[in-house]
């Protein structure tokens, strides 16, 4: 589905993503994993288009992406769900949904079914939401343009923790979606994911099932930091 080869991008003179691959499957949930700046946000950003990358490929689906605009890599079949959302706060629930849908199983009926807090507030508009529906609302809309592959950069920050708990039991039920994870809940993150990929200075440091790195400590420790929570 996806496939990176000696990725490098640049933020100015700033080398930040240096000769990464990476290799994500139909359907595979692969989590990324690392310290605060180590291009975690970088990677995606790249994929998604929002950033040209300075040398290698991405290929999805067969074909390559690397030269594309963000628009088109999203009618390719790439969803992201950045960091700040981006939703449109002028709009309703139901105008961000719709705005850029595209035919497929995700449709109004099934992400209200996935987000029924949605349902709910289909008529307020973006502005009004909670900080937690707003994010509901982000990955709704990314799954209203049917992705093959999904994004999502640290979907869980900064929400309650019972939002929390409702927005991983609805990510772990998006099967059919290579998605790709950034979270620092380190262990709902593992506990959504199969794979877990490490990132350090750039490139990728450490690659384990989310299981195995899940009951190793030391390297959890050692690479991202923080003990599984």
């Amino acid at each position: 589905m996806l496939e990176i080869d000696r990725l490098h991008t640049h933020y100015g003179p700033s080398h930040i993503v240096q000769g990464l691959d990476l290799v994500a499957a139909h359907g595979e949930v692969i989590g990324i994993f690392g310290r605060n700046g180590v291009g975690k946000t970088t990677l995606l950003k790249t994929i998604a288009g929002w950033i040209k990358p300075s040398a290698g490929e991405i290929r999805f689906a067969g074909r390559r992406i690397d030269g594309l605009s963000a628009d088109q890599i999203s009618r390719a079949g790439v969803g992201f769900v950045p960091e700040d959302r981006r939703i449109f706060p002028s709009l309703t629930v139901e105008e961000n949904l719709t705005v850029a849908a595209r035919p497929g199983r995700w449709e109004l009926s099934s992400v209200y079914d996935l987000f029924p807090r949605l349902k709910e507030r289909k008529g307020n508009f973006g502005n009004q939401l909670s900080g937690g529906e707003q994010q509901m609302l982000a990955v709704a809309r990314a799954l209203m343009t049917n992705p093959m592959l999904l994004l999502l950069d640290e979907p869980l920050e900064g929400l309650a923790p019972i939002i929390v708990e409702e927005l991983a039991a609805a990510l772990k039920n998006l099967s059919g979606i290579a998605t790709i994870l950034i979270e620092q809940h380190t262990g709902v993150a593992l506990a959504l994911t199969q794979d877990a990929v490490v990132i350090e200075r750039g490139t990728i440091a450490h690659r384990a099932k989310s299981a195995e790195f899940a009951r190793d400590a030391e390297t959890l420790e050692r690479y991202v930091g923080l003990k599984v929570s």
